[in-house]
């Protein structure tokens, strides 16, 4: 059976917190976020979820993994497939990861596998890259644009 993986990552000025908030504000992503159009449903492990992307403003495409895993500001993971098992599969990949200093690592990365994997190979590795690479660049923007409560501040007198 054919894989094929694909990551991609950015540098974010924000808290881990910050980022992942934005992660899961699924109803804001019309607003923001170029390449996952929408996100309904729980994120949860087990549970599942209702996604449509347009990789480069191209045909919407939609499907609905299961959440594999969902680690709050650690990892958001799920996993599709198209039509049957081993045909066309992806399991899709959120992980952020705290640098220091307010900044973290968003790590966006897709394990693909099945029958259809060598045929589309050129389409993942140029239009779906792209697409991971815009959403990373908005989420970016969108973090670094939003300021953070301030927790724990003491009044002055």
């Amino acid at each position: 059976m054919a894989t094929y993986h694909l990551r991609t990552e950015i540098d974010i000025h924000a808290s881990a917190e910050q980022v992942w908030s934005i992660l899961l504000d699924f109803s804001s992503y019309p607003q923001w976020n170029p390449f996952i159009r929408s996100v309904s449903g729980v994120a949860e492990e087990g549970a599942r979820l209702q996604i449509a992307v347009q990789p480069n403003g191209g045909k919407v495409m939609r499907f609905s993994p299961i959440v594999l895993a969902a680690e709050a500001g650690r990892e958001l993971r799920w996993r599709g497939r198209f039509v049957f098992p081993g045909i066309f599969d992806g399991e899709h990949c959120f992980v952020i990861e705290p640098l220091g200093e307010g900044k973290v690592r968003f790590e966006q990365s897709e394990q693909f596998s099945g029958l259809l994997v060598g045929l589309l190979r050129s389409s993942l590795e140029r239009d779906t890259k792209r697409g991971f690479e815009d959403m990373n660049r908005a989420l970016k923007a969108r973090a670094e644009s939003v300021e953070e409560p301030v927790r724990d501040q003491v009044p002055a007198h």
